[in-house]
């Protein structure tokens, strides 16, 4: 198994080593540090014996990319709807009201004008 090893890749540094997540548990995993975020460090892998460099730096850089995508992405909110789209155009509607409504629906933006020159 390889030991730890720095590697730079589009101007930031990424600091790699293979450590036990905790003393009770036996696997190993790879954790990696960017340089230009001091605050994290992540595990997103279990070592194994048959890891090369090439392969940890190719994990760790799509790691990485991912993670990049998902805190660019806007937050989900459990409320937030869906625009609507109507399955029906608009002028179909509008003839299918018949003809009084019809008239009163077209009447409206000429009523909301004369409204607001009259003020």
């Amino acid at each position: 198994m390889i030991k730890g090893f720095d590697f730079e890749h589009d101007g930031r540094t990424f600091s790699c080593c293979v450590e036990a997540p905790l003393k009770s548990r036996p696997e190993k995993w790879w954790w990696f540090r960017v340089s230009t975020d001091d605050r994290h460090r992540y595990a997103p892998f279990e070592a194994a014996a048959s890891d090369t460099r090439a392969n940890v730096e190719k994990r760790i850089l799509a790691y990485y990319a991912s993670l990049l995508a998902a805190r660019a992405r806007p937050a989900a909110t459990p409320w937030r709807r869906s625009a609507v789209t109507p399955t029906v155009p608009a002028p179909a509607i509008v003839a299918n009201l018949g003809a009084t409504t019809a008239a009163v629906v077209a009447a409206v933006p000429a009523a909301i004008e004369a409204a607001a020159i009259a003020e």
